[in-house]
């Protein structure tokens, strides 16, 4: 049986055995059975690279953070994770940059990661649950996902893909409603709509 460590755009793990383009972590979620008993131990969110500096270790090792798998970074933008500062530091400064000039941000130095971190978890979670928000969908902009009668779905260059584990498929944009539920936390489809570009699995195409 495949491990619990697939993420979904709502930010739910699953098993699955199809394989993430991204890792995450959001602290240590697993026992020694490897079985999951929390569903984040940190505000920490992040997505990172599959290999970095050739460090190997076993999948949910004793008292170490739980690996988390994506299909994407569209997906793991979704689910409130951020690029990790440290194996994707470029692309984290990216981030950061855009997120500063999207949501304005006033503060007199560049903003930190934990407070873009506790931005985020109150974007993503109430009450452990995940938090979306009513957006009209022809506004949505590229990478944004959104949740309709129980499917996830992500805008990509104009279109509208249906969201699975192993990839996107074809969806029509007639049959679905004017004003959907975003998954994407607010501030991030900000960035989106700013310019910056989430990437994408390949079955998007994109």
């Amino acid at each position: 049986m495949p491990l619990q460590n697939r993420v979904t755009p709502e930010g739910t793990i699953e098993r699955d055995s199809s394989r993430g383009t991204f890792m995450g972590n959001r602290g240590v979620l697993h026992d020694a059975d490897k079985e999951l008993r929390r569903r984040f131990k940190t505000k920490a969110w992040i997505t990172c690279l599959l290999e970095f500096k050739g460090r190997k270790r076993e999948l949910m090792t004793p008292k170490a953070y739980t690996e988390l798998f994506f299909l994407d970074e569209v997906t793991a933008f979704a689910a409130g994770h951020r690029p990790c500062a440290e194996c994707r530091r470029a692309r984290y400064n990216e981030f950061r940059n855009a997120w500063m000039t999207a949501n304005q941000w006033d503060g007199s130095s560049a903003i930190r990661a934990p407070e873009i971190d506790e931005i985020l978890h109150k974007e993503r979670l109430e009450d452990d649950q995940k938090v979306t928000w009513k957006g009209p969908l022809a506004e949505l902009p590229h990478g944004a996902m959104f949740l309709s009668e129980g499917d996830s779905y992500a805008v990509c260059n104009g279109k509208v893909l249906k969201w699975s584990f192993s990839g996107y498929g074809p969806a029509d944009f007639k049959k679905l409603p004017k004003n959907v539920d975003v998954l994407t936390p607010r501030s991030v489809v900000k960035v989106f709509a700013s310019g910056f570009r989430p990437e994408f699995h390949s079955t998007a195409g994109a």
